[in-house]
């Protein structure tokens, strides 16, 4: 299989995922924003990062780059798309996850390890977990405070769009906890923390069980690998 990681101006954590998606057995395929060639891949990563400086709004202008046209044709016809921290903003600003996403509600950039609980495992990118399981994932930003209007939210709700969902502390002020959302189809999910900084022993982050759970974030990149959602 082989996982497309699209490189915007100021992507930071491209590399990352790319190693990510080696580990877990498939091929990581470097995209270009200015593009419009998928290069044949199965599935993309929107990586985390400022891309274009964050400028008028996070995610806004990369969402209007060459290449996303390309990844909405493909996610509206089925290919798997994780947006990871800016990889979501982007999603929400391109309209292929409601909502969107604000500065955090007490004003600074946070870093920490975050603790989530898996909403739903009927996805591209969560199938490998099983539902109300507790993962940690290393989460980084300062405009990740997830809103939308109440109806959206019930729908998201009772629909069981919500993919992942904080626990312990809200770190941004995210509405109802939201972590991560997918979509009905479950072929495009977005969330804030960074599932490919959690896929190595000795390099993912402390919990109480001395590591154990330092490569949670591997699963995102494994379900993929066995999703039935592929076009």
């Amino acid at each position: 299989m082989r996982v497309g990681v699209i490189t915007f101006p100021g992507s930071l954590d491209d590399r990352d995922a790319m190693r990510a998606i080696r580990l877990a057995g498939a091929e990581p395929v470097a995209l270009w924003h200015g593009e419009h060639d998928l290069h044949g891949v199965d599935a993309i990563v929107l990586p985390g990062g400022f891309s274009y400086g964050d400028y008028l709004r996070c995610g806004a202008i990369a969402a209007r780059s060459p290449i996303m046209a390309e990844v909405v044709d493909a996610a509206n016809g089925g290919m798997p798309v994780l947006g990871i921290c800016n990889g979501f903003q982007i999603l929400v600003e391109t309209h292929l996850l409601p909502g969107g996403l604000i500065r955090n509600d007490h004003g600074d950039f946070i870093r920490r390890d975050q603790r989530l609980r898996v909403e739903s495992t009927d996805s591209a990118w969560t199938n490998g977990f099983t539902a109300g399981q507790e993962i940690t994932i290393p989460l980084k930003n300062g405009e990740g405070g997830y809103i939308a209007d109440e109806s959206t939210l019930d729908r998201l709700e009772g629909e069981g769009l919500v993919a992942f969902r904080y626990l312990d502390v809200n770190p941004n002020g995210s509405l109802r906890d939201i972590a991560g959302l997918r979509n009905e189809r479950g072929n495009v999910v977005g969330l804030m923390p960074h599932p490919e900084h959690a896929v190595e022993p000795g390099f993912g982050p402390d919990t109480r069980d001395a590591m154990r759970s330092g490569v949670d974030g591997l699963t995102f990149f494994t379900s993929v690998l066995k999703s039935s959602v592929l076009s």
